[in-house]
């Protein structure tokens, strides 16, 4: 049986599988960003998690989970 349980990301729920790594999620939100590239940055519970450490990052429940892409211009 699999156990799906509810996040937030940038303020909108989602019910996701246990076992769902934070580039899990991006990559299934984001699937037209090449996250090994892009700039994006990404923090859980107001934390910031580093690119490189996001297939590490396994979500919990009721996770808040913020991205950000920097704007750029002058």
């Amino acid at each position: 049986m699999t156990t799906s349980f509810n996040i937030t990301l940038n303020g909108q729920p989602h019910s996701i599988q246990a076992g769902t790594t934070l580039a899990d999620l991006l990559s299934a939100v984001r699937p037209d960003l090449d996250l090994s590239k892009a700039a994006l940055a990404t923090a859980v519970n107001g934390r910031h998690v580093a690119r490189t450490a996001r297939t590490a990052c396994m979500l919990q429940p009721d996770d808040q989970i913020t991205t950000f892409e920097p704007i750029s211009g002058g």
